[in-house]
C-alpha cells in the first residue's frame, strides 16, 4: 500500500519546472469581455492591450477526465505535489509586470516550486506551495508572478457552523463595512457568472458551480466567488475608474475570508502618496481579499 508523502518527500517536488506555451486567442479575450459587459472589447477583442489579469484566462492546466481529482481539478503529484489534504485555494500572489499581454500573442509561461511549507492553523493543518511563473514572448519578459496555493483539512464542523451562521447573516440582509474605500464598486456574483469565469478558464473545480458539493462536502453556503475573479475586478476598479490609462507595474494580494454567490460583494480602493491600497468585501461587509497595486 502506498503511503502518503511526508513532509520531508513534499520538499523533492521543490524546484521542479514546467513550461507551457499558450497563444492568447480572441475566444477567452471575448467571453471575459461579455462577462464583464465591456461590448466594445467583446466585438474587437484585439483593440489593445489586454486588461491587467486577463492573463489567468489562459495556461489552464489541462488532464483528460479519468484524471482529475474528486473537487474537478487535475489529480496531483505531477508538477504540482501530492499533498493529502481535501481542500485547495488560491491563498494570493504578488505580480511584477515589465510588458503587456495581447491578443494574437504566443507566449510561454515557466513555472518553478519555490517553496512548500506546512503550518498547523485554527482551522488545522495547512500545506502552502509557492509556484512562481515567468511570462515571456518572442524573448520579451512579460510578467513575473508568484502564486500561493493553501492545502487545507476538510472543514471542521466549528467551521462549518460559522460559515452557516455567514451565509444566514448574509441571506437575511446584514451587510457592515469593516473598511470602505474612497471608490468603490458593487458586484452580484450569480451561478451564471462563476459558471461563465469557470468555463473561460477552463476551471474545473467543483466549489465554483457545483453546490451540493459546496454545502455537502465543503461546507460552504453557497458557490465560491474565484480568488482571480476577485483580483481581477480589483484590478477593474483601479484600470477603469481610479487610475485609467495607467499600466500597472506592481499587484500583489492575499485571500482573508471568502466571498459566495447568496449576496453582493463590493471592491474598494483607496489612494495613497506610493501605492493603491485595494481590497474587496464579501457578502456581510467583512473584508475578503486584501491587495497593493503600484502604477507605473
Amino acid at each position: 500500500m502506498t503511503q502518503p508523502p511526508t513532509p520531508a518527500s513534499l520538499q523533492d517536488w521543490v524546484g521542479r519546472t514546467q513550461t507551457t506555451h499558450d497563444i492568447l486567442s480572441p475566444v477567452q479575450a471575448r467571453q471575459m469581455a461579455a462577462l464583464m459587459g465591456d461590448a466594445q472589447r467583446m466585438h474587437e477583442p484585439a483593440a489593445g492591450v489586454l486588461p491587467a489579469g486577463w492573463h489567468w484566462l489562459y495556461f489552464a492546466p489541462l488532464q483528460v477526465q479519468s484524471r482529475l481529482g474528486r473537487d474537478g481539478h487535475p489529480q496531483l503529484g505531477d508538477f504540482l505535489p501530492p499533498v493529502e489534504l481535501p481542500r485547495r485555494m488560491w491563498a494570493g500572489s504578488r505580480l511584477q509586470w515589465s510588458g503587456d499581454f495581447a491578443v494574437g500573442m504566443a507566449v510561454a509561461q515557466t513555472s518553478q516550486i519555490l517553496k512548500i511549507e506546512e503550518k498547523a492553523g485554527r482551522s488545522g493543518r495547512m500545506v502552502f506551495v509557492t509556484v512562481q511563473h515567468r511570462y515571456a514572448s518572442d524573448g520579451h519578459a512579460l510578467l513575473v508572478e508568484e502564486q500561493d496555493i493553501v492545502y487545507r483539512d476538510a472543514a471542521s464542523d466549528a467551521e462549518k457552523q460559522a460559515l452557516r451562521e455567514l451565509g444566514e447573516r448574509a441571506r437575511a440582509g446584514e451587510h457592515a463595512f469593516e473598511r470602505e474605500g474612497q471608490s468603490m464598486m458593487a458586484w452580484q456574483a450569480d451561478p451564471v457568472m462563476l459558471f461563465r469565469y469557470s468555463a473561460s478558464t477552463f476551471n474545473g473545480h467543483r466549489i465554483h458551480y457545483d453546490v451540493d458539493f459546496c454545502r455537502q462536502v465543503e461546507g460552504y453556503p453557497g458557490l465560491v466567488v474565484h480568488g482571480p475573479l476577485l483580483a481581477t475586478l480589483m484590478l477593474h476598479l483601479v484600470q477603469s475608474q481610479v487610475a485609467p490609462g495607467r499600466a500597472l507595474a506592481r499587484f500583489e494580494f492575499r485571500a482573508l475570508k471568502p466571498t459566495f454567490d447568496i449576496a453582493g460583494f463590493h471592491v474598494h480602493c483607496t489612494e495613497q502618496a506610493d501605492a493603491l491600497q485595494v481590497w474587496t468585501t464579501n457578502n456581510i461587509g467583512q473584508v475578503g481579499v486584501e491587495g497593493r497595486v503600484t502604477l507605473r
